[in-house]
């Protein structure tokens, strides 16, 4: 069976995994910039929270991205990355609009293969960009908290997301 989400009530298909919580984290590269990569497997040693959005452009994700810069400066031993499918041009503008510390929250872009998508099962299939979703991973590469979120307008639950982030230390 298909999983799905829904944009303001429309059904929209979701590529890969339904991964849980005690799953190993799957490998992915993104891009940091035009250029330079970063893999999945190399930011282990930390516990991490992975910020999946579909747009940097858009209200909620741009929300959820400030949320997640300010609580950097509360958990200093969590590396935080947000990942979305914008170009990572896009996403250096916003973090300098926006004034996102990208030494404390990287933001990542999954817009040139889709390999973090596919392999966490956030990829849209219509709109080829992520879902919302959230992941902790601890700092042997298991999954301690796994968040699709079912409305893509919709928040995730940021006390549970930094709950188990503060758990998983």
């Amino acid at each position: 069976m298909a999983r799905t989400c829904t944009l303001k009530g429309k059904p929209l298909t979701l590529e890969g995994p339904e991964l849980k919580v005690g799953d190993k984290a799957p490998d992915a590269t993104l891009k940091k910039s035009l250029v330079d990569t970063l893999k999945i497997s190399d930011t282990q040693g930390k516990t991490r929270i992975f910020s999946v959005v579909p747009s940097l452009d858009t209200p909620v994700c741009a929300q959820q991205t400030k949320r997640f810069n300010e609580e950097t400066a509360k958990l200093p031993d969590v590396a935080f990355y947000t990942i979305s499918c914008d170009l990572p041009t896009a996403q250096a503008r916003f973090c300098g609009a926006e004034g996102i510390d990208r030494e404390r929250l990287q933001v990542l872009s999954d817009h040139y293969d889709n390999s973090f998508g596919k392999a966490y099962g956030t990829l849209i299939k219509e709109l080829r960009v992520e879902s919302r979703a959230a992941f902790v991973v601890d700092k042997t590469g298991i999954i301690r908290y796994a968040e699709y979120v079912p409305e893509v307008a919709s928040h995730p639950n940021y006390d549970a997301i930094l709950a188990a982030a503060k758990a998983a230390g």
